[in-house]
């Protein structure tokens, strides 16, 4: 006898009832460490927002109080542009040397493992530890640029002295130590793409630069949106690097959002407007990764 067709229903709905739980059972540890460890303080910290709070007594509620005062800071809008000039500097830079060595440690060039070893090598470094490493490279005193520098006969450079120099020490270091993670990104994404492709444009009498910009760039799209998305969240947020190379010294003229948030929250105890700040911080990084994702999934739609 054959079974009836809605015998096997209850069968079916048991199976994929089964596999729910494994799947949940599986994403849900996860779940709750991101609850707990990320939308838990975020939460508190728009709550915090609207608050005024020393960390003393019970907290005030100002309502949009701190976010009219950020309007009026003029302080605010200096670490915003230091924080878009930044990253509108170091996002191009680092991807483009990433590119340009996953395209050289993909070929056949001597010492490879050795060379990726070098540029990945920063980021198994914490971002103090690298941090602390271009102090010494920049110190104004006697760090080790400036001896070079003297004994070159050349004379010394203000790192800490002069602010623009200042923010060049900030922007060097920080594509020092992102150059490795967007190499590695570019390197996955070269592997995807089918020699066959070079073999047939260099029959065709393309060169290697005519190679390089009609099928390399184009076809690791997906790893530059990737990374485009990445640096610029890690630019937005920088903290450790310029808080202990410069301390967003002098003045403010290498403060950016994170560190002037940790300032007004930690330092002067005006925990309400730092907490507004850091949410400045989390809107714009939101709202670019969601215009770029919108902007790409059109882009590839359309294509």
């Amino acid at each position: 006898m054959t079974a009836l067709p809605g015998a096997r229903r209850p069968g079916r709905r048991a199976a994929r009832l089964r596999e729910n739980l494994v799947g949940w059972a599986f994403i849900g540890p996860n779940l709750v460490l991101l609850s707990v460890f990320l939308l838990v303080p975020i939460l508190w910290a728009v709550q915090l927002s609207f608050q005024e709070t020393r960390g003393f007594g019970d907290p005030e509620w100002v309502g949009g109080a701190n976010y009219a005062r950020m309007v009026a800071d003029p302080v605010f809008w200096q670490t915003l542009g230091n924080t878009v000039l930044f990253t509108v500097v170091t996002v191009p830079v680092e991807m483009a040397l990433g590119l340009g060595l996953a395209v050289l440690l993909d070929g056949v060039l001597p010492g490879r493992r050795t060379w990726r070893t070098m540029l990945v090598l920063p980021m198994v470094i914490s971002g103090v530890a690298s941090a602390m490493i271009a102090v010494i490279l920049f110190t104004e005193a006697n760090g080790l640029v400036n001896k070079v520098l003297r004994a070159l006969g050349l004379g010394s450079v203000p790192w800490q002295s002069d602010g623009a120099l200042a923010m060049v020490s900030v922007i060097v270091t920080m594509i020092w130590l992102r150059v490795g993670l967007n190499m590695i990104i570019y390197l996955a994404g070269l592997q995807s793409v089918s020699p066959e492709l070079y073999e047939a444009a260099e029959l065709d009498g393309a060169g290697a630069w005519q190679r390089f910009r009609s099928i390399t760039v184009p076809l690791v799209g997906p790893s530059t949106f990737f990374l485009l998305v990445l640096n610029v969240i890690a630019s937005f947020q920088v903290f450790d690097l310029v808080f202990v190379l410069t301390g967003g010294g002098p003045g403010y003229s290498t403060s950016v959002l994170g560190t002037y948030a940790y300032r007004n929250g930690f330092q002067i105890r005006e925990q309400g407007y730092g907490a507004a700040l850091g949410v400045v911080i989390l809107v714009v990084t939101l709202a670019f990764t969601v215009v770029q994702w919108r902007t790409n999934r059109t882009r590839d739609l359309t294509e």
